[in-house]
């Protein structure tokens, strides 16, 4: 038996997974804590619920979630912090991670606001990608600018909304 399989073995019950029913206490609040490489937009902060789009599927989080770890696409994070206060971020990538405390912890590579993207902007980068895309450059660059043409993409799409 390898060194792996004895170590799971000797941890079993450390990771036995539980039902929802088994949850601890209910928790009023999601605590969010959403951070980018070079800073962190939200440090432990209560919030009502977060909304994002995941390789599973657009998700909505409340406080008491299933526990999970989600990969997310290119698109939307909206952080609703108050009934009336709710702020939205365009992600390029990343991961969430709903943890059984009612703690959700949110890694992207980028984020920006919604507010802050200029619309223009976004449909001259996608311009600009398509031509790269559809030139005569090296395959890594036909490659980088499919990539940033899925991302202006969604970027426009969640514009839009």
């Amino acid at each position: 038996m390898n060194v792996f399989a004895r170590s799971v073995r000797a941890l079993r019950p450390a990771l036995a997974r539980g039902y929802a029913s088994e949850a601890p206490a209910a928790a009023d609040n999601l605590r969010l804590t959403f951070v980018l490489p070079h800073k962190a937009l939200y440090k432990a902060t209560d919030v009502q619920q977060v909304n994002l789009a995941a390789t599973s599927g657009d998700m909505g989080i409340l406080a008491n979630h299933v526990p999970t770890i989600e990969q997310l696409n290119p698109g939307v994070v909206e952080v609703v912090e108050s009934g009336d206060v709710t702020k939205k971020f365009f992600v390029s990538g990343g991961f969430a991670i709903i943890n059984p405390d009612s703690t959700l912890n949110i890694n992207a590579v980028e984020a920006a606001a919604i507010d802050e993207i200029s619309p223009e902007n976004v449909q001259a980068a996608l311009a600009d990608a398509q031509r790269v895309a559809n030139g005569s450059g090296s395959d890594a660059e036909k490659a980088a600018a499919k990539i940033e043409i899925e991302v202006y993409e969604a970027i426009q799409t969640a514009l839009s909304k």
